[in-house]
């Protein structure tokens, strides 16, 4: 069953993530993350990819402060990729303390909120749509997703005007 592609207004689906630990891969749920706080979300199709890499990522890293001064408790970025290559990605993006790197690795998360991509014709299995969204406490209040591989809408500039 596909789940519907989650809107303005709806609550965050349960599900359990992954992000490094001290000691390692370790759970995390969206209860945890969303929950009583104000969160941006931005997700994208793979770590180490070209335009993940070299825009994506960078622009939330860049703008990490901004976004607190905005009242932002966290920066979130999320991939369908597992927790090792999640904290190298954001350890060469230099992403420590400004954005929590999150593997959403069997697709659980993305699946529930309706945004995966078919990336199989590229050897690259079921991936996440390109996207940002703005949660408070667990409510969806902004939702930006890029139309067929795009970049523009989901940046962090654009996310920073909503705010």
């Amino acid at each position: 069953m596909h789940a519907m592609t989650i809107k303005v207004g709806d609550r965050i689906p349960s599900a359990t993530l992954m992000h490094m630990g001290e000691k390692g891969p370790s759970a995390v749920s969206t209860d945890e993350l969303f929950g009583g706080r104000k969160v941006v979300l931005f997700a994208l199709p793979g770590a180490f990819t070209p335009t993940c890499s070299a825009r994506h990522l960078p622009g939330f890293v860049q703008h990490a402060e901004d976004f607190r001064k905005k009242g932002v408790d966290e920066v979130v970025c999320l991939s369908v990729n597992d927790a090792f290559v999640m904290n190298a990605w954001g350890k060469d993006q230099n992403a420590g303390g400004k954005v929590h790197m999150i593997a959403d690795g069997n697709a659980e998360f993305t699946r529930k909120v309706g945004l995966e991509l078919d990336g199989t014709k590229f050897g690259m299995g079921l991936r996440s749509q390109r996207y940002s969204m703005l949660v408070e406490n667990g409510v969806v209040k902004k939702l930006n997703i890029e139309e067929g591989g795009g970049f523009g809408v989901s940046s962090a500039e654009t996310m920073l005007d909503q705010l």
